[in-house]
């Protein structure tokens, strides 16, 4: 290369350097509750940081706008009304219109949320952002409090945060905003929460027990922390972790209480050598320090046994011959081992089962501090949200009930609805009792509705196959093999006393199906036709005999 082209080359390449490196600034007074960030899906991502006198007091990843917006995320700014804050943008070109002019504002709703044409109706998702793992159900003031993994400035997994939401019917949601943000120790991981009944934390009264969150602080020092609340809304992170860094994939902390023992119980997966899954327990009297107690061995590698978001818990088994209870451990795919627990050691006696036979359902947990006694489960629903500029993503299931059963196949978890639900119906037909045959009127021709609640009792007799159509999906059970089929997925699912006995819920993003009285789970993101309402029952191959029915129009819960 000659001597001048070398100068240019060297010229732009710095060029481009300083460029790159280049960072906005801008200075401004708190005023109002919220910075507006503008939100481009799809743009490059920029490393946004705000400052007060200086300090970096929040951080996080962000697809700017530089012209026109899709949507607009929220900062909560309003602990530094008065101050003078600095936005500061990693690599913002100079014509970005991001944060020109820098937008304060009180309110933090679109003018659409809620109503979008993806947005679930019965089921919970964020007003904006990236949402997956539920994590900290708990029962808390009069409150069901909902906190889950959180990406307030993106429709993609990052920037974890702990969001939070709250109900007083397990049904309809009031988002608070963001419970936990990522610090010097790290993003805000999964785990779970416990109300500290007897302050054996020293974190409140006896008069009124603090609210505890166990939390893996990642990326940087995977270790495991605890925050408090004595309301319920702010939360009070410990200086340091209680648990440290056990390896490079230690997270997700469950706690509990164990009453014979007098102690708490932390159960945390851990990624031993040779990529081997675990469940760690540990036990503490203060929820401060924590003492390593045993563990248990999942699966390695793609065999996901036990891998990720444990949940630990104790239930009675109905249609033991005497009075039984059993534990029950499982991980982030549903799959569980039920056994006995000594307050130290879990003990498996039946192994792999899965709580769930359908498709994108992840990391469930459930509500401590129940006030009903109940073990309510809600999972990470992987919904296909993600589409035409959208300002959310990803969707949580509807409460379901667990329970314990002796069956043909051994103790299985069982699960239904919680009650709550009926609250949504807002109109209802009572199917009659009927002969089914390939030429039978279609029972269900009458019902017109987007959001559904479909109950089928049906023995097959000699018919190959039950087919009901749900908006133009296709769920097929064929009675030979006894197996469920919808969009691909296939399940077993057994007749009981010669019945099958299926609930199907309705939602623009897809349906959870109870079969086999509850011994089936099967639920299937699919973003349904919005302009299709029809519902049809058939039968191929022979007749069958629908007992009974019922099919309910439903309210949005928003």
């Amino acid at each position: 290369m000659n001597k001048p082209m070398f100068l240019i080359a060297v010229c732009v390449l710095l060029s481009f350097t300083i460029q790159a490196q280049t960072r906005f600034f801008s200075k401004f007074r708190g005023e109002k509750k919220f910075l507006q960030i503008p939100i481009k899906n799809g743009a490059a991502q920029r490393q946004v940081d705000l400052l007060v006198d200086n300090k970096k007091v929040r951080w996080f990843n962000a697809e700017l706008a530089e012209g026109k917006a899709d949507w607009f995320a929220y900062l909560d700014i309003s602990d530094w009304k008065g101050a003078e804050l600095t936005i500061s943008v990693d690599g913002l070109p100079e014509h970005s219109k991001a944060f020109k002019p820098i937008v304060q504002t009180d309110q933090d709703s679109n003018a659409h949320v809620y109503a979008e044409p993806r947005r679930g109706q019965i089921h919970f998702s964020p007003k904006r952002g990236w949402t997956n793992d539920p994590n900290g159900l708990v029962y808390y003031n009069g409150e069901y409090h909902l906190f889950f993994q959180h990406n307030p400035y993106g429709v993609n997994w990052g920037n974890m945060h702990w969001g939070h939401a709250v109900s007083k019917d397990l049904v309809h949601w009031e988002e608070l905003g963001e419970a936990l943000y990522p610090d010097e120790f790290g993003t805000m991981f999964s785990g779970g929460a416990v109300v500290d009944t007897k302050n054996s934390s020293g974190f409140g009264s006896a008069q009124k027990p603090p609210l505890t969150l166990f939390y893996t602080a990642a990326e940087k020092s995977w270790t495991q922390a605890l925050a408090h609340s004595s309301d319920g809304r702010s939360f009070q992170k410990l200086e340091k972790p209680v648990i440290d860094k056990i390896t490079d994939g230690n997270r997700d902390p469950k706690v509990i209480w164990h009453e014979p023992s007098k102690h708490w119980v932390l159960v945390v997966y851990v990624t031993e050598e040779g990529d081997q899954h675990a469940m760690h327990f540990f036990t503490s009297t203060d929820m401060k320090s924590w003492t390593f107690a045993s563990k248990v061995l999942g699966g390695q590698g793609n065999d996901r046994y036990l891998f990720e978001c444990p949940e630990f818990f104790e239930l009675p088994v109905e249609g033991a011959a005497k009075k039984e209870s059993k534990w029950v451990l499982t991980g982030a795919n549903s799959q569980y081992a039920i056994g006995t627990f000594d307050g130290k050691t879990f003990r498996p006696e039946e192994e792999r089962m899965y709580s769930q036979q359908g498709r994108d359902y992840y990391a469930a947990q459930t509500f401590s501090n129940e006030p009903k006694g109940r073990r309510v489960e809600i999972g990470w629903w992987r919904t296909h949200t993600n589409q035409h500029g959208s300002s959310f993503n990803q969707s949580m299931s509807i409460p379901t009930t667990l329970s314990l059963r002796k069956t043909a196949r051994g103790t299985r978890i069982i699960r239904k609805p919680v009650v709550e639900w009926e609250a949504l119906r807002a109109g209802s037909q009572q199917l009659q009792s009927s002969n089914l045959t390939p030429t039978s009127a279609n029972a269900l021709a009458a019902f017109d509705s987007e959001l559904a609640e479909i109950k089928l009792r049906i023995k097959p007799k000699d018919a190959h196959t039950i087919h009901i159509n749900v908006r133009g999906l296709h769920i097929l059970y064929q009675v030979a093999d006894q197996e469920l089929v919808v969009d691909n997925v296939r399940t077993h699912a057994p007749l009981i006393n010669g019945e099958q006995e299926l609930t199907i819920f309705v939602d623009r993003t897809g349906v959870e199906i109870f079969a086999s009285q509850g011994e089936v789970f099967m639920p299937i993101n699919y973003n349904l036709d919005q302009k299709n309402r029809d519902y049809s029952l058939r039968v191929s191959g022979g007749s069958a005999t629908l007992v009974d029915g019922q099919v309910h129009t439903l309210k949005s819960i928003w």
